[in-house]
């Protein structure tokens, strides 16, 4: 059963999107100015807070780029799903998590200052975190491919650069700018990062219907793959925190921080770059919109669930594990 459930998917790695070269400055455009947007809520007491509580950051970052990546990994070996599909699972799995996590984890109740925080850690270490995790993860999984008809190497450098040019130069001028002009910065900030949300789920919208015909055929079949390895991905935070005995707004915190990944860093990475074949390997795209969509879902819906549960933290204070 599951053998034929493959089946259904292969047809998707010789699938080519329809993504023009308009479309890709949009996309670009768009990533760059919710990282310049990320980069102007960066304080530097986001990493004091390294020293206040290391075990949780600590446990955050591993879990995000470390774990994440590695479990899924060991999806990919036992599910033997077609080549895209596991490609598309492992990026989405190396990219860091997304900014609409502080929301999620102030409406959860968590530690809202220790979510700032691993986001602002995130978002800067991805910019060689990312790159080293995919090429790892994605070229260790190539190498047990014996029937491959096009083999591919994923180059770090190439990703190296796409990151560090979309997301890298972004980041040092939202940092820059902050410093420079604080009070515009303070005017500017909470509309920033709504209208890079909603720009960027436009983003995902148009692509979706300039490729409508393949994402209706295939969404059934994708979707509860995303939707496993969401869960994945917050089962891999729950479980980490808790095997460290992290107190539980702490767990929350993790928890949606692994589970919320930046899916558009993915589509960056994609489009960007001359790594996949131009007449296929559609199935990695089809997973990275389709995540950036369903983990906003999921996200809210646990982050509703857990908002029942015990007080809200302060977002100025950092709880400090015992």
């Amino acid at each position: 059963m599951f053998d034929n459930y493959n089946e259904k998917l292969l047809p998707l790695d010789g699938i080519k999107l329809n993504f023009n070269e308009t479309g890709l400055m949009i996309m670009n455009i768009t990533i760059a100015f919710i990282m310049f947007g990320v980069a102007l809520g960066i304080k530097r007491e986001n990493f004091q807070d390294i020293v206040k509580d290391p075990k949780s950051v600590i446990t955050g970052v591993i879990s995000q780029f470390i774990l994440m990546p590695a479990m899924t990994f060991l999806i990919v070996m036992i599910a033997k799903l077609p080549v895209s599909i596991s490609l598309g699972m492992l990026l989405v799995a190396s990219c860091p998590g997304g900014n609409v996590s502080n929301f999620m984890t102030s409406l959860a109740r968590g530690n809202v200052a220790l979510s700032v925080s691993l986001t602002a850690i995130a978002d800067l270490a991805s910019i060689i975190m990312t790159p080293l995790s995919f090429t790892f993860w994605g070229n260790l999984y190539i190498d047990t491919l014996s029937d491959i008809a096009d083999p591919i190497h994923i180059p770090f450098i190439e990703v190296l650069k796409t990151i560090t040019l979309l997301m890298g130069v972004p980041l040092v001028l939202g940092l820059w700018f902050q410093q420079k002009f604080p009070k515009t910065t303070k005017r500017i900030f909470k509309t920033v990062k709504i209208v890079s949300f909603v720009v960027f789920l436009g983003f995902i919208a148009g692509a979706i219907a300039a490729n409508f015909e393949h994402f209706a055929k295939y969404f059934w079949l994708i979707f509860p793959i995303v939707l496993i390895h969401n869960l994945l991905a917050f089962t891999t935070g729950f479980s980490i925190s808790g095997l460290l005995r992290l107190s539980l707004l702490n767990r929350k915190t993790i928890t949606i921080e692994t589970g919320i990944q930046n899916s558009g860093i993915a589509l960056v990475l994609i489009f960007n770059n001359k790594i996949f074949p131009d007449d296929g390997y559609g199935g990695i795209a089809f997973i990275a919109a389709m995540w950036g969509i369903w983990h906003i879902a999921s996200g809210l819906i646990i982050s509703t669930l857990w908002s029942y549960r015990n007080e809200p933290v302060k977002e100025t204070v950092l709880i400090k594990e015992k």
